[in-house]
């Protein structure tokens, strides 16, 4: 009943329990504060980043991550399992024709161990290969985790060597990719660099073609290529790019005797305006035969061999 009273009552101002919210609703904020100070802001984060960096602290690196992938048909899959692409699964066809590729595939993961088994329906096979040819036999392919590239001149510090690394830029073909994982394995590298966008991944094509040597050389995805060579130079690393209008030839270039980057284009455009700009020399292969180029893995296969016959 009081609080009847109350509402009945002919006084003005702010009703009882209203504690002047509304007045206040009518008061400024104040003045709007500047970019640096709002939450979320882009400046604001910029900001933040900079006091951290002259405090000392290192910016948290991320370590990317691949998707899952799947390796579908009988032939794929045997050829995978035989180039030890690694696998988390092999999915069989419930009733499937006993073919010798079918006993294969089910030799090498009952010798490679650690890789699960699993009888599906062809339903669920049609679903999980989105309708495709998979012949009874479905690979599934873990997620590939990526190296920081400031993680392969880490190890080559660990190791006491000046490091040896692979950027590629604009690299599509997976094939090519593992070529050139197998050729810095070769050359004694510490590591491939590279981009997150635009460029081939570690797949199981490039597994196949690293004939295995991608489980022993780390593979490094770098958010902005420009800016990770950048890093590589304060770090006094020279970066060298391969372009077939280069200023000398690379059997004249001393820098590959020491900490050294070396950048390969694609095939067809070479390397981006903004690398190469970025780039300390740009070298040039010798080619006599009159070939216009060479794809990224026999490129990097020769400058490596080069670095290598250098270091002794």
């Amino acid at each position: 009943m009081a609080a009847n009273n109350r509402r009945m009552s002919g006084k003005k101002g702010a009703q009882v329990g209203s504690g002047g919210q509304r007045r206040r609703g009518l008061e400024g904020k104040g003045p709007t504060p500047p970019a640096e100070m709002r939450k979320g802001h882009a400046k604001q984060r910029a900001a933040a980043a900079k006091s951290r960096r002259a405090q000392g602290r290192a910016p948290q690196r991320r370590t990317g991550k691949a998707a899952s992938e799947l390796v579908v048909g009988r032939n794929p899959v045997v050829e995978a399992l035989r180039g030890g692409v690694p696998a988390s699964t092999l999915y069989v066809q419930q009733f499937i024709d006993n073919d010798e590729r079918v006993r294969e595939a089910l030799q090498l993961v009952a010798e490679r161990g650690g890789i699960n088994l699993m009888e599906a329906p062809r339903p669920e096979l049609d679903r999980m290969t989105n309708g495709l040819n998979h012949q009874g036999l479905v690979l599934q392919v873990p997620p590939y985790e990526y190296a920081h590239p400031e993680d392969l001149a880490g190890a080559a510090a660990d190791a006491g060597e000046d490091p040896l690394i692979v950027a590629l830029d604009g690299v599509t073909d997976p094939r090519n990719l593992g070529a050139v994982v197998r050729s810095v394995s070769a050359f004694g590298g510490h590591g491939v660099v590279v981009p997150e966008r635009r460029a081939a991944g570690m797949t199981a094509g490039a597994w196949k073609t690293s004939a295995g040597t991608a489980a022993r050389t780390p593979v490094a995805r770098a958010t902005n290529l420009t800016r990770a060579l950048e890093t590589y130079k304060k770090a006094g690393m020279v970066v060298v790019g391969l372009a077939a209008d280069g200023e000398s030839e690379v059997q004249d270039l001393q820098a590959l005797e020491g900490p050294v980057v070396i950048v390969v284009g694609s095939e067809g455009k070479g390397l981006s305006r903004l690398v190469g700009e970025t780039c300390d020399f740009r070298v040039r292969i010798p080619m006599p035969g009159g070939a216009e180029s060479l794809n990224a893995g026999v490129a990097a296969g020769i400058v490596l061999y080069e670095a290598a016959r250098r270091r002794g």
